[in-house]
């Protein structure tokens, strides 16, 4: 069983790689003037840790339940620390692309391990406590990595400047570790289940397809690559299918089995993490360039703005389990209602208050978004969930996380590139104000799908 040390433990591993995926956004900035990287480098800083973290999460999920999930968290926990020493020590720009592919890649093979040893270790109203908890660090991580990148590029700790954003990682990954070779339980599949070699690559060739030229395209001029890749996306997508099929049919274990998504439960949460995701990532980048670019608040004020949105976020989520017992799903409609809100202050506060607009100005807002964001997240997580079988955890979590990880994605290229478009045209202000009115949208799309989720969670 996990204790209270080991789901401590697991938490850990499980906020490190959320972090660092937002935490580059403020440091950014001071990284291309130290390193002279132009405009596409720095998003392949961002966009190389994200693609090799969502290509390759299903194939941890999968090695964690055919070696064990302890063993596949404590090394990707270890590779962690080392690659982001690695980028931390960067002397150049490419160097730091390369630390930050191997680092999504070490991300990769821990997160998985995480859902899936809570989902196998606990049982009852202990694993509805603990995946509550999780939905409360994952929400809190997104949030803090912003926040902290800011306050560490500030602070310049011994002249490490933006290095510190990645070094700080390697004494957290210490004591991680530490705490998990004592903590953490081995668990693993009874019925451990080979790599599917083929969807394997033809899962990663269609993130790839996808993924790469939305977040490369604008700051490379959307060359001929990124239209063809676009275009092979749903044929890659296609292929994926049929071969998992396939080879599921034929009795044969594919990567990501098809009869998962029989489960109602899993098929609608994962819709619904899709827009949830994509809102949530595009605000965060939008609002750091806003703030940093428009508003002229520097790193640490700009993350400040977002400190009354984290906490919210974390006390609402603490109550997510007595909520969801009481009211069911019908939590997740409330809280995108209450997210609207929050979304709509922040827009209103943007147009009226420009550029005079910091924490003071955006607090109603955000606090009231971050009620709204911990009443859906972790609930989400947990119905995804809350139907697959133990021996299918990693793949189960896998899956998700590939869906959550891969939204993150779209929604800094989708949102971001649409304020960064509007820019030249309308104004920051505009551009700001339009966006958040963008996203309005997307938080209606996921109210209504919330209406489709089974009533209750078990």
């Amino acid at each position: 069983m996990l204790d209270g040390l080991g789901l401590f433990t697991v938490l850990l591993g499980a906020a490190l790689p959320l972090i660092d995926f937002f935490i580059v956004n403020v440091a950014l900035p001071s990284i291309g003037a130290d390193l002279a990287a132009g405009e596409a480098v720095l998003e392949l800083v961002v966009a190389g840790y994200g693609l090799a973290y969502a290509v390759l999460l299903v194939l941890g999920g999968r090695l964690g339940d055919l070696f064990g999930r302890r063993r596949l968290f404590l090394g990707g926990m270890a590779a962690f620390g080392l690659t982001s020493l690695a980028c931390g020590l960067a002397p150049d720009a490419w160097m730091l692309v390369a630390a930050r592919v191997a680092q999504g890649a070490a991300a990769a093979a821990m997160l998985p391990q995480v859902l899936a040893t809570i989902q196998s270790a606990t049982a009852g109203a202990r694993r509805a406590r603990a995946m509550g908890m999780y939905g409360a660090t994952a929400g809190l991580a997104m949030v803090a990595g912003q926040i902290l990148g800011g306050v560490l590029v500030a602070a310049d700790v011994a002249g490490t400047g933006w290095r510190s954003v990645f070094l700080v990682n390697v004494p957290v990954v210490v004591v991680g570790l530490v705490l998990a070779a004592r903590a953490v339980p081995e668990t693993r599949s009874p019925h451990p289940e080979p790599v599917d070699g083929p969807g394997t690559v033809l899962l990663a060739a269609a993130l790839l397809a996808l993924l790469a030229p939305l977040t490369e395209g604008r700051a490379a001029g959307w060359p001929l690559w990124t239209w063809l890749s676009l275009a092979a996306f749903p044929l890659l997508a296609a292929a994926f299918y049929a071969v998992e099929r396939r080879a599921d049919r034929r009795g044969r274990t594919p990567l990501v089995p098809p009869s998962l998504f029989a489960l109602t439960s899993l098929r609608r949460g994962l819709v619904l993490i899709v827009p949830f995701s994509i809102g949530f990532s595009g605000f965060m980048f939008v609002i750091a360039v806003a703030l940093q670019q428009g508003a002229g608040l520097g790193p640490v004020a700009a993350g400040v703005a977002l400190v009354p949105m984290a906490v919210t976020f974390f006390c609402v989520s603490l109550a997510g389990p007595r909520l969801v017992a009481r009211y069911g799903t019908r939590v997740v409609t409330a809280g995108a209602l209450v997210q609207a809100v929050g979304v709509g202050l922040m827009a209103l506060a943007a147009w009226r208050s420009w550029p005079e607009l910091g924490w003071v100005q955006l607090l109603p807002g955000a606090a009231i978004a971050g009620v709204g964001q911990a009443l859906q997240l972790p609930v989400v997580f947990r119905v995804v969930l809350s139907e697959v079988p133990g021996a299918r955890a990693g793949v189960g979590s896998g899956v998700m996380i590939t869906t959550q990880q891969s939204a993150l994605a779209l929604g800094v290229a989708t949102l971001g590139t649409l304020f960064l478009s509007l820019v030249p045209a309308l104004g920051m202000r505009n551009a700001l104000v339009t966006t958040l009115v963008v996203q309005l949208a997307g938080i209606a799309l996921t109210g209504l799908l919330s209406l489709r989720l089974p009533r209750t969670v078990g």
